[in-house]
């Protein structure tokens, strides 16, 4: 278990390293924003197929709390492991986030000032929840396992753009985000009102799949 935990721990935070270390080097490149969120999504997207095909034989590499919560609910796993592979994805999260403000010469923590709020963002956070856990356990049930990395990647990847929230999708990432201002960050205070809707998200994809996926294989 501890072998799996530090996976987890280490594969989410080099997922921030990516998403907070992109989202600087690109506002210090060009002052273009449309610019400044394809170089943030694409180097994301990229980032998670390679940790996720590194890690996923370990811990299973969901770096996501969301994911974990999914996982009990269909039990696929334990709650106890869901708890603990939370922690230690929120740890190695927040520990990423340090990394990369040093990286760029931005104090150890800096907490975010940009506030990401109203219904519109919120329901965002839903429909990005509920689209990636789809994207994860249709994929699994398309029998098409080995293509995860890339169908998740291309999920974050495309709803940076088509979300509102720019697609946080994670409690874990969420938290780890709020220590950075910079372009990627956000407001500690936004951080509840994400996290509750990225587990409504979890409850409401677990529900679809048990509808569509989990029943149709049973049929």
């Amino acid at each position: 278990m501890i072998r799996r935990l530090a996976a987890e721990a280490l594969g989410t935070g080099l997922l921030i390293v990516a998403v907070i270390g992109s989202g600087i080097m690109a506002t210090n490149l060009t002052d273009d924003i449309a610019l400044q969120l394809l170089c943030n999504a694409v180097a994301t997207g990229g980032a998670l197929v390679a940790l996720i095909l590194i890690f996923a034989p370990v811990s299973g590499a969901s770096f996501n709390p969301a994911v974990g919560i999914v996982g009990a609910l269909l039990g696929e796993v334990s709650w106890k492991q869901t708890a603990l592979y939370a922690v230690a994805q929120t740890v190695g999260g927040c520990l990423g986030a340090m990394t990369a403000n040093v990286m760029f010469e931005h104090p150890v923590v800096e907490l975010s000032t940009k506030a990401r709020e109203g219904s519109n963002i919120y329901i965002s956070e839903i429909v990005a929840t509920v689209g990636l856990l789809l994207v994860i356990w249709g994929t699994i049930r398309a029998n098409r396992s080995n293509l995860v990395p890339f169908t998740v990647a291309a999920w974050i990847t495309g709803a940076y753009f088509f979300t509102s929230s720019t697609s946080l999708a994670n409690p874990a990432v969420s938290i780890a985000r709020s220590l950075s201002n910079s372009f990627a960050g956000i407001d500690p205070n936004s951080v509840p009102a994400f996290i509750a809707m990225q587990i409504i998200g979890a409850f409401l994809g677990y529900s679809i799949i048990r509808w569509i996926f989990v029943q149709e294989s049973k049929s």
